[in-house]
């Protein structure tokens, strides 16, 4: 995949991630396709099991859904992919396409999209149930490399039961299955970089140097950004599509990956691209996420075989945020940020709200308000609850009024609190529907998603699956969905 946008030659549209305002038009195009069901043996039953939007909305939010857009960006057929977390195997949960827009290749580029991004993200293979005779479902399938399988094996009693469950008798349907190539020398990886959150943050003093002593506990999400990295043979580093108004010789992945190839001497390069989903300067840790996802992974595309310290380290070189990146695990951290030790939290999930207003952090440590030498907390003040200021909140609220006015409407749905130094504001739940509830609710004018929280980075959950020895059929499937 050579960008997170990829068009068909000379198609009229283009392939790019669904965003949440098209949920609406996704759940439009799959009645639509339904209808060509009609007098077909599965008709009753595709036609009791409409997507629930809510469950699209989370596939949307983990980067799992891509659209076919016209040049007017209507959409005209999407490809949805289902992971668990840790598997080797992502299931293919639906395709679909308007039908007045049917044998133009849309459906063939949707699924050939999603198929080239599993294998870039290490996914070992691609499973979905579906339709033997039907032209456009196991005949499709088997014209893209899907060959069928044992749906009684043990692997699929999931997928088996929930067809059952909806009502599909079980010699309707058959299970399929791609084995994906790993990636190759040349080829692109795609890496996650999660944003973050601050669940506290408190300044407790000033070192000789000018930098504040922090206490905080970074809390990982599973929402974030997209980093895709290929190696080159020529030692130049090369930064595609990234944030938008950074200039690349200026950029934190640039620099990483400079950075990395001084220290260790390789003669490599890379090319990168990031998929920015993070507001910039939203106090998330966009750019320190992607400093860290760049770092990892080309320590281990160029062989290098550094230890985590050691890659920590080159990060707080970058920033102070890095090195909590670069372990992968939500953590209490203190010094300038760079001392982590790994904090075992609850499950938990946040509305996440970006008012839209820039916060430059030097004002702010300038500030004359801002407490600076507060006490110094515990990590049971924290767990009991005694703790959960942000020491850059009474100055934000202060000084820039779309934080404090989200502030104050998040805070009629329980504890509204300030990430990093802002400008994005959270709310924690207990239940993904309870976020859910809350970010429909938020004001137009400002921008609201949905994660979970994670006590281990998405990004160690990849890279797992890339050293996952490739077995034969045998090993866990993924949910299997109507197609």
């Amino acid at each position: 995949m050579s960008s997170s946008h990829a068009p068909a030659t000379d198609a009229p549209w283009t392939i790019v991630r669904a965003v949440y305002d098209d949920i609406d038009a996704l759940c439009a195009i799959e009645r639509a396709a339904v209808e060509l069901f009609r007098g077909h043996a599965a008709w009753p039953f595709y036609a009791a099991m409409s997507i629930p939007p809510d469950v699209i909305h989370e596939a949307i939010g983990k980067g799992l859904v891509w659209v076919a857009r016209l040049a007017d960006h209507s959409p005209v057929g999407f490809v949805w992919l289902d992971a668990e977390e840790g598997g080797s195997t992502i299931g293919l949960a639906e395709i679909d396409v308007l039908p007045g827009h049917a044998r133009q290749g849309i459906g063939s580029a949707l699924l050939e999209h999603a198929c080239a991004w599993a294998r870039s993200a290490g996914y070992h293979a691609v499973d979905l149930g579906t339709l033997s005779d039907v032209s456009w479902n196991g005949p499709f399938y088997a014209h893209h490399g899907f060959v069928p399988v044992d749906k009684n094996h043990p692997e699929f009693a999931f997928a088996l039961e929930r067809d059952r469950d909806n009502g599909f008798p079980d010699g309707l349907r058959v299970f399929m299955r791609r084995e994906l190539a790993p990636p190759g020398p040349g080829d692109w990886i795609s890496l996650p970089a999660p944003a973050k959150l601050n669940l506290f943050l408190r300044l407790t003093g000033r070192r000789p140097d000018g930098y504040h002593e922090l206490q905080t506990v970074f809390r990982l999400l599973e929402w974030g950004d997209e980093v895709r990295l290929r190696v080159r043979e020529d030692g130049r580093i090369e930064r595609g599509t990234g944030a938008p108004g950074v200039d690349p010789e200026a950029d934190l992945v640039v620099r990483a990956a400079r950075l990395l190839a001084e220290h260790s001497g390789c003669r490599l390069g890379a090319d990168i691209e990031v998929d920015k989903r993070i507001p910039m300067g939203g106090g998330l840790g966009g750019g320190s996420s992607d400093a860290a996802t760049v770092l990892v992974g080309l320590n281990r595309l160029w062989n290098l075989s550094l230890g985590e310290d050691e890659l920590a380290a080159l990060g707080l070189k970058l920033g102070a945020d890095v090195p909590v990146f670069v372990r992968g695990r939500s953590a209490w951290a203190a010094g300038v940020g760079e001392r982590v030790r790994p904090i075992k939290l609850p499950q938990r999930w946040y509305v996440v709200v970006d008012p839209g207003e820039q916060v430059p952090t030097a004002v702010l440590f300038q500030a004359p308000e801002l407490t600076r030498e507060a006490p110094e907390a515990t990590i049971s003040a924290f767990v009991s609850g005694q703790v959960g200021e942000n020491a850059f909140e009474p100055v934000v609220r202060a000084r820039y009024p779309r934080v404090a006015a989200a502030l104050d409407w998040l805070s009629g749905f329980g504890r509204a609190q300030l990430s990093g130094s802002g400008a994005c504001v959270f709310l924690e739940t207990r239940t993904y529907d309870a976020a859910l509830a809350v970010a429909r609710q938020v004001d137009p004018s400002m921008n609201a998603w949905v994660s979970a929280g994670l006590g281990r980075s998405p990004l160690r959950m990849t890279l797992e699956r890339f050293d996952t020895p490739r077995r034969k059929p045998g090993h866990k499937s993924h949910k299997k969905k109507k197609h």
